[in-house]
């Protein structure tokens, strides 16, 4: 758990050493050390796909907006000094110098002249030289080693749209934070300011994707009219923006409209001017095509979402947002809840578990207060210090990489770990009736802003031949996914090809088989992990692997049995 806190306290004494050495003089030697400690130590840390990693950083934004005020006392403090040093000789030289030799022709008046002049301004003008920012700056060197970096706050903007999007939500929802379950009080609810909206439009633009670039100037533009002050961005750079977005999307008209208006504010604007008469010369060929009945290309274009590389896109969202397919009221009514003592098991005779059905086809259980909030609170300490970017199996090299559809971090745990560990295993092999011992050690997970996994499969497909191979336990025959937090809004799994969601429920886990029992995939299991909205969303995983289960899931003979 206190891994990372003895790196840093390490890394600390080193800066200071460092920066010791800098103020003494030895600026070469110094320098060059302190660029190889921040190349070693600054390793990208992908904070936003884990909300767990980004409270640090609240914690150390706390400390330097402590340190800040710490530095802002003291220079107030020199800054009193020098004022009464200055009152005071402010009402002694404005007598002086009324009768200069009168005043001087008193002896302690000339000596102490003498001595101001020649020792007190000295001590003055030191006082004045003195940087009372040293202990503030040492501490920003040492912290902004552990900031997040543009990556992740192109991340973190992306996360942003991927919500819009996925929720069917407006800018002015996001900008003004009043998303659907947040609890958050006004007074603690964070706005987007019209740099902010600015700022989601660049990093959209930098994509290529104009869609949401339109979204986010048309925003930013709107809060600008409305009266909101920036002191950076002013309505000729988010016009200028706006008009090329809107163009790329086959919109010549309102590209005209956007290119007139910042004309009116900037007639010299040179690439404006340059478009007005490009945007009027395609306008007047469009509509004398269309004139003529024939169509452009250009008016074909629909101004759209940029293309996507998934073709569920529509329904994942769908169930994303509660809105999947509804059971008939037949299948429903063969959904139980029941008590369940896996046939009569021990540790279940006197007190079974809680058992409910949520999907008949492929059968999806989920079991109720599972594990006690102890139990998962010691999971999420062991597991937080070692939170990496989650991977996925990439089918073409064969090797674990990071991938944008995926955005969390997560870590493995072993049995051997801790007792806790151990005993929710046990406690998995004892409800399903599986061997865990070839499983894989749980994985733990935290998503980040907008955290989700895209539509996947959890087992191995024909195509992939070697994805678990090296582990030798055969493919993943089971999923245990259990849920160790509530989520406000989002997060849910989904089914996308039979159209099930699976809400997150603090302290409960859902159970299904990835494959036949004849081995063959159920290609019914595609899931995704939904974007989440509001909240922290923590799980962990268990997939149990084939070898070990021969006589406990007996193979079928037929291929979906």
């Amino acid at each position: 758990m206190y891994e990372s806190s003895h790196i840093y306290i390490f890394t600390f004494l080193i800066v200071s050493a460092l920066i010791t050495l800098c103020l003494v003089g030895r600026m070469s030697s110094c320098c060059c050390l302190l660029i190889l400690l921040f190349s070693c130590s600054s390793a990208h840390n992908d904070f936003y796909t884990s909300i767990g990693h980004m409270t640090d950083l609240l914690f150390t934004e706390k400390d330097l907006v402590t340190s800040l005020k710490d530095y802002i006392r003291a220079e107030e403090s020199k800054l009193e000094q020098i004022k009464k040093w200055a009152d005071k000789l402010d009402v002694l030289s404005a007598a002086a110098t009324q009768d200069p030799e009168g005043f001087l022709g008193h002896p302690v008046n000339a000596f102490k002249l003498m001595k101001r002049l020649n020792t007190e301004w000295g001590e003055l003008e030191s006082l004045v030289l003195t940087d009372m920012s040293d202990v503030f700056i040492s501490n920003l060197t040492i912290q902004r080693q552990h900031f997040p970096n543009d990556d992740d706050q192109t991340g973190a903007a992306k996360a942003l749209m991927r919500l819009l999007d996925t929720y069917k939500l407006d800018t002015n929802t996001i900008s003004t934070g009043q998303l659907p379950g947040s609890s958050l009080a006004a007074s603690h609810r964070s706005v987007l300011t019209v740099d902010d909206c600015y700022d989601l439009g660049k990093v959209a633009y930098s994509e290529a994707d104009y869609y949401h670039t339109e979204l986010w100037m048309v925003q930013a533009l709107k809060q600008l009219d409305q009266g909101e002050k920036s002191g950076t961005v002013d309505a000729v750079n988010i016009l200028d923006y706006l008009s090329y977005s809107v163009y790329q999307q086959g919109e010549l008209e309102r590209a005209l409209d956007f290119t007139k208006r910042l004309l009116e504010l900037d007639p010299t604007h040179q690439r404006a001017n340059g478009n007005l008469k490009y945007f009027e010369y395609q306008l007047a060929k469009q509509q004398k095509a269309e004139e003529r009945g024939e169509e452009e290309e250009e008016a074909k274009q629909k101004k759209s979402q940029p293309d996507d590389y998934l073709p569920e896109r529509k329904k994942y969202e769908q169930l994303c947002r509660g809105e999947g397919l509804r059971m008939t009221p037949r299948r429903q009514s063969r959904l139980f809840c029941r008590y369940y003592d896996n046939h009569r098991h021990p540790k279940y005779v006197i007190a079974p578990v809680k058992q409910e059905d949520e999907w008949d086809r492929p059968r999806i259980v989920r079991y109720h207060d599972i594990v006690s909030d102890k139990e998962m609170e010691k999971v999420k300490e062991l597991a937080k210090p070692r939170l990496r970017r989650a991977t996925v199996h990439d089918p073409q090299t064969g090797k674990l990489t990071t991938a944008h559809y995926r955005v969390s971090k997560s870590a493995w745990l072993g049995a051997f770990e801790h007792p806790v560990v151990d005993k929710i295993n046990q406690r998995i092999e004892d409800i399903t009736g599986l061997d865990v011992t070839t499983a894989e050690d749980l994985q733990v997970a935290n998503y980040g802003v907008g955290g989700q996994y895209e539509p996947h499969f959890d087992f191995g497909r024909k195509d992939e031949p070697d994805a678990f191979e090296e582990l030798g336990t055969g493919n993943r025959i089971a999923t245990w996914l259990l849920y160790m937090s509530d989520v406000q809004a989002g997060g849910a799994t989904v089914f996308t090809d039979v159209g099930a969601a699976v809400w997150p429920k603090k302290g409960t886990a859902v159970f299904w088989y990835n494959l036949y029992p004849s081995g063959e995939g159920d290609y019914r299991t595609r899931h995704a992990a939904c974007p989440v909205l509001v909240g922290n969303k923590w799980v962990s995983n268990k997939w149990i692997h084939e070898r070990g289960q021969e006589f406990r899931r007996r193979c079928s003979l037929q291929e979906t049995d």
